[in-house]
């Protein structure tokens, strides 16, 4: 709230440097983006292939990034990698690398490299730990070809906002010899019912992402078939990924379990809220709320919360204002929550203690790790709200940007309740996958 009152090369455009919030250690941000796609195989041999590099190439020239095309392990030198903002293994088999090349690719990645698997990439390198924590998981076996349904968990990724809660597809299923979840964050899993031969008892992740040792990975394990590269759905699936390994968007891909949604995009799901004050939030038919009219405030009646993480997913079209609140008193009257919570403020042109990241009025983010983090209008982001105590955290986009402990003992944090802020005519903000994870005793 305010107060009351092959070589492919194309040029980087105005649009993409808006998007771009963290340029990776290994590259100047003042230039383009530099992709290596790397395809060798001492495995089985995936005829799309081609098919694959010819998407990554398309997608490069039309999103402003250069794309090399090798099957050459040689091109793994520290000097080499240094050019590129990420490295695609391209359904790669088997051992491709020498332990020179390997040691060359582990020192990118720890100096901020990115990566990106796709489907047989999981199919590499067995015998190298470092690699397969990267990837996340190893391939086991897979039954034919033939179609699922994909349930996306999460919905602000670039590589999976664009898909609604379920994803109607056909490819090659891998089973893998873990479950990435624990170490990874899971963005879509497969439903096990809709086909034949899962293995995975019934939690399934088929594309997540991490940052892992230095580095962003990315892995889909989408991309068996031709058809694939051809299908818009997958091919911006796979554009996604590789925007978020080059560092052109920020996610939060830090390990996510044991969180309950309050909301989760159905209308059913919107039981526990009541509308504080004048104007509303219109749902659409993916499940996002955007905020109309006020000022006033959605918030979760049906119970307070002591000690937490709050996550939810949120976006601006423009120079718009809203807010989460916490640690509120349960009231018609959206002015008590100003009065008696506090506002994680979400408005990016604000002086510094009530602009985005800030508890409003009371304490600035850290700026520059907020612009860092933070992606700009018409892309999603990710808060996560801490309340241990009366401590309260900010993590954007899985960076912490703020750090605030209560002492008015009028806004205690112990015990309140959350809301999300329709602020005003004009101000349009949206709303997604609002979730909760009880957390035990005081932050310290």
């Amino acid at each position: 709230m305010r107060a009351k009152g092959r070589i492919t090369t194309a040029a980087l455009g105005a649009a993409l440097l808006l998007g771009c919030v963290t340029a990776p250690a290994v590259s100047d941000p003042a230039h383009a983006k530099r992709v290596l796609v790397f395809s060798k195989t001492a495995g089985f041999r995936h005829d799309s292939i081609p098919a694959g590099i010819t998407a990554v190439e398309q997608l490069g020239e039309a999103n402003g990034f250069t794309v090399d095309a090798t099957e050459d392990a040689g091109a793994f030198t520290g000097k080499n990698l240094r050019r590129y903002d990420a490295v695609v293994f391209m359904s790669t088999t088997g051992d491709v690398l020498d332990t020179a090349q390997q040691d060359a690719f582990e020192g990118y990645i720890r100096d901020g490299g990115g990566y990106v698997g796709v489907h047989a990439a999981a199919d590499t390198e067995y015998d190298w730990p470092f690699y397969g924590g990267l990837a996340g998981a190893w391939f086991q076996n897979h039954p034919a070809i033939q179609p699922a349904t994909v349930n996306v968990e999460d919905r602000a990724h670039p590589a999976t906002a664009h898909l609604g809660r379920t994803w109607e597809r056909t490819d090659e299923w891998y089973n893998y010899r873990s479950n990435p979840r624990e170490r990874a964050h899971v963005l879509a899993s497969l439903d096990e019912t809709s086909y034949s031969g899962g293995t995975m008892a019934g939690d399934h992740p088929i594309a997540w992402c991490q940052e892992y040792r230095g580095g962003r990975a990315f892995y889909t394990g989408g991309g068996h078939t031709k058809e694939s590269y051809t299908d818009p759905a997958f091919r911006a699936h796979l554009l996604g990924g590789l925007r978020y390994a080059i560092g052109d968007v920020r996610a939060d891909c830090r390990p996510e379990n044991g969180y309950s949604r309050l909301y989760d995009g159905t209308s059913a799901s919107l039981d526990g809220w009541k509308q504080a004050g004048p104007g509303s939030f219109t749902r659409s038919a993916d499940g996002t709320l955007t905020s109309t009219g006020g000022m006033g405030l959605l918030w979760y009646a049906d119970r307070g919360f002591g000690s937490y993480s709050l996550k939810l997913d949120w976006k601006v079209a423009g120079d718009d204002n809203s807010g989460v609140f916490v640690g509120f008193p349960p009231s018609d009257d959206p002015w008590s929550a100003v009065d008696n919570g506090y506002e994680i403020q979400i408005d990016a042109t604000d002086v510094p203690e009530r602009t985005t990241g800030s508890v409003y009025g009371f304490k600035s983010a850290d700026l520059k790790k907020r612009d860092r983090a933070l992606n700009p209008p018409g892309e999603w982001n990710t808060y996560e709200i801490r309340v241990q105590g009366e401590r309260l955290r900010i993590w954007l986009n899985g960076v912490k940007i703020n750090d605030f402990t209560n002492t008015d003992p009028a806004r205690s944090l112990t015990d309140g309740h959350i809301g999300l802020q329709n602020h005003g005519a004009g101000d349009q903000v949206s709303f997604r996958d609002v979730r909760i994870k009880e957390l035990p005793g005081k932050g310290h």
